[in-house]
């Protein structure tokens, strides 16, 4: 049984989300699956299903490192119930082109299994991310 293994699912989305403001990636490849669905809501400006670990840092991540400084997930109340853990948060960010901050509500709910993410999926209001990309 790896460490992974070992998380809870509030824990492993934790743990991703630490990896993610950290870049640690080997950290954030050891809480997702292989077979991971992440889904970016529409309207938001990387709206789409992205599958596999390295399919989400290059559709995703890298993206967003490219347009924003500072992009960060402020991971504010967790709400679990068995493998599913649904997140409150905030995103921050300043637009690197247009020179705009901006800062958008979002929930993210997870599917966790064995100690791994499995799904992903973005609800956000995504208006005001638009706002600071235009």
């Amino acid at each position: 049984m790896t460490s992974a293994e070992l998380r809870n699912p509030a824990e492993a989305v934790r743990a991703q989300y630490v990896a993610s403001a950290t870049g640690d990636l080997e950290l954030w490849r050891s809480v997702v699956a292989e077979d991971v669905e992440w889904t970016e809501a529409a309207g938001f400006p990387l709206a789409g299903t992205y599958r596999t670990p390295s399919g989400i840092i290059e559709g995703v991540f890298t993206p967003l490192a490219q347009e924003c400084d500072g992009w960060t997930t402020h991971d504010d109340t967790y709400v679990s119930d068995g493998e599913r853990v649904v997140v409150l948060a905030r995103y921050t960010a300043r637009n690197k082109t247009t020179g705009k901050t901006m800062e958008a509500r979002v929930a993210h709910s997870f599917i966790v299994r064995s100690g791994r993410i499995v799904r992903m999926e973005q609800i956000v209001d995504s208006a005001c991310v638009r706002d600071a990309m235009a």
